[in-house]
């Protein structure tokens, strides 16, 4: 029954589709006067959050950290956390969706509805002052109330099918490690966590129309 190859990139998608929705972020540096000095473009990648703390914490530590290239802050990063099943939005599995796909009119491409699950996300932000960490946080959740919607292509080979995908912010954590002295490295992290909701979706079936 198992085996039977397919591959729809659903995850890669909703990786590629959540990083695009916070890559193009700047913050502004002014002066007592309100006078912009510069604009930055906040990078983003994809990695754990763990990777970027324990470089932060090597840089602050012994003089051989001292002498490495430290992280340019502001940055962002997110990754995936979890992957669970939505029972709340499970359609019959017996339902299904599809189109003619032989000149003849004789058969049709045939797929079953999505199960679905949620894919959590945690996107961190990482800043050495608190203007600019509230700068980047400010451009984001206002579009989360609490849910924004994405249309996205599930499938590359059937561009016409478009599906909703909810991505709903969830929750919001604050973190400041500046205890240590006045020299010590400092670094404000705000951590959002994200709800999308996604279907998975089965092989296509190829089969006479009735």
């Amino acid at each position: 029954m198992l085996g039977s190859h397919f591959y729809h990139k659903r995850v890669r998608t909703c990786v590629a589709v959540f990083g695009s929705l916070f890559n193009n972020i700047h913050i502004l540096r002014t002066d007592a006067n309100d006078k912009v000095l510069s604009q930055v473009k906040v990078p983003l990648s994809y990695a754990p959050k763990r990777s970027f703390l324990e470089r932060l914490e090597e840089m602050s530590n012994g003089e051989e950290a001292e002498r490495r290239v430290a992280i340019k802050l502001p940055r962002m990063s997110f990754e995936i956390t979890s992957i669970a099943y939505d029972a709340t939005r499970q359609l019959p599995k017996v339902n299904g969706f599809g189109g003619i796909v032989s000149s003849g009119n004789d058969s049709q491409r045939r797929m079953y509805v999505g199960v679905p699950y949620n894919m959590s996300f945690s996107l961190s932000v990482y800043a050495k002052s608190q203007d600019d960490a509230l700068q980047i946080v400010e451009q984001i959740i206002p579009y989360f109330a609490p849910q924004y919607t994405l249309t996205v292509k599930p499938f590359a080979d059937q561009p016409d099918i478009k599906e909703d995908v909810p991505v709903v912010l969830s929750g919001l954590d604050f973190q400041d490690d500046y205890e240590g002295p006045v020299e010590q490295r400092r670094t404000i992290i705000y951590t959002l966590n994200f709800e999308m909701k996604v279907n998975f979706y089965g092989p296509e079936i190829t089969a006479p129309i009735i």
